[in-house]
């Protein structure tokens, strides 16, 4: 028996390395997003001063993983069969959930998801255990304030981040304006010496106060001695970064790059509970069930023992810390995260990654309102001069970079005096919500969000805060399930699960990797945001259109060739395949509808003016090329799948050979666009010609069955709407072709 428990012991920590690289692929972003985003130093500068920080920060925990061990369930009242079987559903879900997540390039919690998960399981195991003895209570099993302390919470610091982020971020703004070179003179001392110490404090309140070396005697001292130390610390470095600044060193990276190592001490030395906790209980479990047991069996043996803290051997932190810093480096996914943050954060327009819902109008409507009024009743002088603060073509951002170092000073002190300051109120803040809050906060001030991007910005905010929602209900459903699955079905369901979640695991990578190849960010979209060059401008803007123009007739070669045959041999599963990809690929052509409109706005309005007429009618025609196919999958769909009278054999050899020749039209236009070569377009203008007389050919003959009274009238009239969509496919890829090739040209064509 013993054996059993024993590997399952070993899986567990083979899961919690996967949990530790699937955790920083997360957590990355809270303390990586800000100086990524303003480019405070190279990124491998960035990873490395937050490796430090990380293994640091790991390595000095003092491992105290009472909320694994006794911070849900009252262990009292478990035994160790019931205890390994919560910890291994906790486990196994919690690896699948947060991959999941990452994969998705969304951030989430991971104390929500390993609070709620170890609720989940208890909850389940409670239930059985409460029907089975009617002595216990779910009251004595479960501990549920932890989980209801982390739920409010939630609520208190996502707004209260947001808000303190926003004003103390306008503030900063008047104080130093977006050309805060000309600003700083002597501010910069006093703002260095306060981000400074806001830093250090937090790093002794937050990011070691656990830590192995601070005994009972030093947190006692920095306790009743903080405002000395403060005052010590403020003064010290008030003087040094002034100093600083006379020496032409950029403060404000400085602190950014403090910032960087103190949250990145502070995340792994109070998360690494949410990643190797877990494991770590099982592990203290199955030793003291081995070493007191006493021929106890499984079933029988009481897991009081948890009850009492336990300190994590010093290698296994050291190991945790090491695999967190290469998991840091390495994880692509960890980088789609902190992509994610950025661009909701960046301070120019660009391609939103996120679409428009009715909550997010709604807001922006309020919001709108709201500022109008305030701007009536706001004197004209004061308007202007802080109009004056916030001129943002005065910016000074480096190259590439999403926002500058003043903001990115703000985002880091201002989250770590938070997180601080809810540590010393016992509040189980969670960083991720308080820096991605903060950061969300301070690009609203900032006023990145214009009336042309505010939509997106706050759909992708409610996105991630909806997000760490769904964490807490799936990981509480999932786990509760997995948990009854593992304590009913046995050594078969064990066995069963981890190939399960193993499977879920390998093709979460291989679909992952997909994605990045197909979804990969447009490079070219990037350059063309950045430059000032007219010429270079429209340049890129001509490969930006090729490329997306080509991704169209990708899509239209495909999916129309799929429609046809899949109706024509009436498989149900290809037109549902076809209509799927139809519904996304219409999200694609709003979005590259949304980025087209920015891009332009790069191009003198001579450029604009000469080329803007045609660009916009590629994308007309792009994107009634994509509803004409959705237009001829849908009632072929609904046709297959209502089991009606196929096509005749007469219609289906007709429409088989026009079909392939469509097809094989829109596959040479796609040749031309992708080569950006145009010579032989009269041919393909010619042979879309008699596609189209072939077309009406085939309706006239079509009507005339009808006027006989031959054949199935619903037949007729899908064949009738194949056919007239067919030559709509037609007439817009050639359409489509004729305004790229004047929009691509130097010269007008005849």
């Amino acid at each position: 028996m013993e054996t059993i428990y024993l590997c399952i012991i070993i899986f567990l920590f083979v899961l919690a390395v996967f949990d530790l690289i699937v955790g920083v692929s997360n957590d990355a972003v809270n303390f990586l997003n800000s100086a990524v985003g303003a480019k405070a130093a190279s990124f491998k500068t960035i990873l490395f001063i937050a490796g430090i920080g990380i293994f640091i920060g790991a390595s000095l925990s003092n491992g105290m993983m009472d909320i694994a061990r006794h911070g849900i369930y009252q262990p009292e009242h478990f035994y160790f069969a019931e205890i390994m079987c919560i910890l291994l559903a906790v486990m196994l879900t919690d690896v699948v959930l947060l991959d999941v997540f990452n994969s998705m390039g969304m951030p989430t919690s991971t104390t929500v998801s390993l609070v709620f998960e170890l609720l989940g399981g208890t909850f389940a195991l409670s239930l059985i255990k409460v029907n089975t003895d009617s002595a216990l209570s779910l009251g004595q099993l479960i501990n549920t304030d932890k989980a209801l302390s982390v739920i409010m919470a939630i609520f208190v610091s996502v707004a209260i981040a947001f808000f303190f982020g926003m004003v103390v971020q306008w503030i900063a703004r008047v104080v130093f304006t977006f050309n805060y070179t000309k600003k700083i003179k002597y501010s910069i001392g006093l703002f260095g010496g306060i981000a400074a110490t806001s830093i250090i404090y937090f790093m002794l309140i937050k990011g070691l106060k656990d830590s192995s070396f601070m005994t009972s005697e030093n947190k006692l001292w920095i306790q009743e001695n903080t405002l000395m130390l403060i005052s010590i610390l403020f003064v010290f470095f008030t003087i040094l970064m002034q100093v600083l600044h006379w020496l032409k060193v950029n403060v404000f990276k400085i602190v950014v790059l403090m910032g960087t190592f103190a949250l990145a001490l502070a995340f792994a030395g109070n998360d690494l509970v949410n990643f190797i906790g877990v494991p770590l209980a099982g592990y203290s479990s199955f030793l003291d069930f081995s070493t007191n047991g006493n021929g106890a069996t499984p079933d029988s043996f009481l897991m009081t023992s948890l009850l009492g803290p336990a300190k994590t051997p010093w290698y296994f932190l050291i190991g945790a810390g090491a695999i967190m810093v290469y998991a840091l480096c390495t994880s692509k996914k960890a980088h789609a995260v902190i992509k994610t943050s950025v661009d909701l954060s960046r301070q120019d327009e660009g391609e939103e990654n996120f679409g428009s819902t009715p909550i997010a109008r709604t807001l922006v409507r309020i919001s709108m309102t709201l500022a109008n009024g305030i701007s009536r009743i706001t004197p004209e002088g004061t308007k202007k001069w802080l109009d004056a603060r916030f001129r943002k073509d005065e910016a000074i951002i480096a190259d590439g970079a999403a926002f500058d170092l003043v903001r990115a000073s703000i985002n880091l002190v201002l989250a770590g005096l938070l997180i601080a300051l809810g540590t010393s109120l016992k509040l189980p803040l969670s960083t991720t919500y308080v820096t991605f809050m903060v950061a969300m906060g301070t690009s609203l001030a900032d006023r990145a969000w214009g009336r042309d991007s505010a939509v997106y910005r706050i759909t992708g905010v409610l996105s991630v805060i909806g997000g760490w929602f769904i964490t807490a209900g799936a990981a509480f459903t999932i786990c509760f399930f997995v948990t009854m699955v593992l304590y009913f079905g046995g050594n078969i369901s064990i066995i069963a699960l981890i190939g399960i979640a193993v499977f879920i695991l390998i093709r979460s990578q291989i679909m992952y990797k997909k994605r990045k190849a197909k979804g990969q960010a447009n490079e070219t979209l990037k350059q063309l945001m950045q430059t000032t060059d007219n010429e270079e401008a429209l340049q890129l803007m001509r490969k930006h259109t090729r490329e997306e123009l080509a991704k169209v007739l990708e899509y239209a070669e495909t999916n129309f060739e799929l429609t046809v045959n899949s109706f024509i041999h009436e498989n149900l599963r290809g037109l549902r395949r076809s209509m799927g990809s139809t519904k996304f690929e219409k999200q694609l052509i709003k979005q590259m509808k949304r980025t087209g409109t920015v891009a332009m706005c790069r191009l003198d309005n001579t450029t604009v003016l000469e080329k803007g007429l045609y660009y916009y009618q590629g994308n007309d025609f792009a994107s009634e090329l994509v509803y004409s196919i959705a237009r001829l999958c849908e009632p072929c769909l609904e046709h297959i799948d209502n089991n009606f009278n196929p096509l005749d054999a007469i219609q289906k050899g007709e429409f088989s050979d026009v079909a392939e020749d469509i097809t094989y039209l829109i596959q040479q236009c796609r040749k031309k666009l992708d080569s950006n070569d145009y010579n032989g377009m009269e041919e393909e203008i010619r042979r879309a010609n008699d596609l189209n007389g072939q077309l009406s050919h085939l309706k006239r003959q079509e009507l005339q069955r009808i006027q006989n009274q031959t054949g199935s009238i619903r037949v007729s009239m899908v064949y009738l709407t194949m056919i007239q969509e067919a030559q709509n496919v037609v007439t817009y890829t050639i359409n489509l072709m004729k305004v790229s090739r004047k929009f691509q040209m130097e010269t007008e064509m005849p």
